[in-house]
């Protein structure tokens, strides 16, 4: 057996996850006394939410895959009030699911059985900003496109953009450490969060708040919080590194005849446009076909190509006219060394943003299908549309398969739609991709998360050595296991 098991045993462990759900752990359950040890926490009744259609939102994702029974949601308004808030519920042994703007995609901020909400919503302070240093520190619950905004206002921003900028929380964003498109130029959260504020599962505030770019003082200890998904601790405020906001930012829509075709077009966009790259994203035309039939504001800017891949490139500097000199360079190559088949760049705002709706409307369009398997995968570059179209042979005309995602990073987004959920085409699909991922020595999850969803499925990716080291790492900050349970690690229930 190899390192991380056979795929086999994998397989079962998955399957049994998605067949039978888990068993409830050994909680206790919300009584009369402990709504009143919450209302005087939070001082104010319309805080301790008890009212059946008003938790519908806390139980429930925005997919409606995932649905909870929790009985109770908290919205705290500071720390020290999320830090009473775990105190009692680790005195009383009451599981705990933290959560931002539930714009998760694995179902790990909702409900499994009858968890307690805490909500992040209130926790939206802006406690600094420090233009010189690039620095903000701020609490966990504030949106990011609003964060984005007041940077803007400084000549900052945020180091990450994600289509769900208008609802999600920067809290949640941490602790999934989310990607999205700015991931290629400015890398991940991990790099750019330099300091976090913590609840612990007993209580304890952990502050490793400091706003410093360089700290070499012991255990980097911000770190095991970010991507942990609320499992070993609430993530209450952040300092978060923000780059300047570039002068001059540009787009150039392309198209190729193949997918060899859009790896050379990357190889060259890295070597030509260098400093000023902040974005490559690829589309298949199963992608644009899709979005450009859904919604009427949605336009192939190559109106009238028919090849099968298109590119879309961002670049972003401080002079727009040694920016678009590099720019059109490129363009020319890359035409003439027959890597891109044909292009247009943003000749203003208006079309800048028309490219980048195409891209965005493609998971918008994704979402109304009746049935969607999303998967977020990790894949090497030169492999990554191979498990597209081996997917898609597989489920032949019992799905749309489309494949698109963040070629810059090796982010993959394979999606299969259909008109309802059936048996056959699960079977079809999964474990196959957990499978051709963990062959192609890829990630079942590169920037969503694992959640509920994939919970049994880390060992694809993880060796069980590395998964044992994260259960000690769970019960020495959460002997109880009362955070985020059944979530991450594979349940033992």
């Amino acid at each position: 057996m190899s390192a991380r098991g056979s795929v086999a045993s994998l397989a079962r462990r998955c399957l049994a996850t998605t067949a039978r759900p888990v068993v409830r752990g050994d909680f206790s359950e919300i009584t009369a006394g402990d709504l009143e040890t919450f209302t005087s926490i939070l001082g104010d009744p319309k805080h301790v939410v008890t009212d059946a259609d008003d938790l519908l939102p806390f139980n429930r994702d925005w997919m409606n895959k995932y649905e909870g029974k929790s009985r109770l949601a908290l919205r705290p308004k500071t720390t020290e009030e999320v830090s009473r808030i775990m105190r009692h519920c680790s005195e009383r042994n009451l599981a705990v699911v933290p959560q931002g703007g539930n714009t998760g995609l694995v179902g790990g901020s909702v409900p499994v059985f009858d968890e307690v909400v805490v909500s992040m919503a209130r926790m939206d302070e802006i406690r600094s900003i420090d233009p010189l240093a690039g620095v903000m520190v701020c609490q966990a619950g504030c949106i990011l496109q609003h964060l984005d905004e007041t940077l803007a206002r400084e000549g900052l921003m945020m180091p990450l953009d994600l289509g769900a900028k208008g609802s999600c929380h920067i809290g949640g964003n941490i602790s999934t450490n989310a990607g999205g498109i700015r991931y290629l130029r400015y890398g991940s959260l991990h790099g750019s969060v330099l300091g976090l504020e913590v609840v612990l599962a007993s209580g304890e505030i952990l502050d490793v708040l400091k706003p410093l770019r360089k700290d070499t003082t012991g255990y980097d200890l911000k770190q095991l919080f970010i991507g942990a998904e609320g499992t070993l601790g609430l993530v209450t405020a952040a300092a978060i590194h923000c780059p300047p906001r570039p002068k001059a930012k540009n787009a150039t829509f392309l198209s190729c005849d193949s997918f060899p075709r859009v790896l050379e077009t990357f190889r060259r966009a890295k070597a030509d446009l260098g400093e000023i790259l902040s974005a490559f994203e690829f589309l298949d035309k199963e992608s644009l076909d899709l979005a450009t039939r859904t919604f009427a504001d949605v336009k192939n800017p190559l109106e009238g190509s028919s090849d099968g891949f298109y590119v879309l490139i961002e670049t972003s500097g401080s002079d727009e006219a040694h920016d678009a000199e590099k720019l059109q360079s490129f363009l020319e190559s890359s035409l003439e060394a027959g890597a891109i088949t044909n292009g247009a760049v943003a000749q203003d705002v208006t079309q800048f943003r028309a490219f980048w709706r195409v891209r965005e409307g493609v998971p918008e369009a994704l979402n109304t299908h009746g049935a969607m398997y999303k998967y977020d995968l990790s894949v090497p570059q030169a492999q990554m549309y191979d498990l597209v179209e081996e997917t898609r042979d597989r489920v032949g005309g019992m799905a749309y398969t489309v494949g698109y995602g963040h070629l810059g990073d090796g982010n993959l987004h394979l999606n299969c739609v259909a008109d309802a959920y059936s048996d056959e085409l699960s079977s079809r699909i999964e474990p196959f991709v957990y499978e051709r991922t963990a062959e192609l020595g890829g990630s079942v999850s590169a920037e969503h998360g694992l959640g509920q969803m994939k919970a049994s499925c880390i060992g694809y990716t993880k060796s069980d050595s590395a998964v044992e080291m994260m259960k000690l790492v769970k019960r020495t900050f959460d002997p109880k296991g009362i955070l985020n349970p059944y979530k991450v690690l594979p349940s033992s229930n």
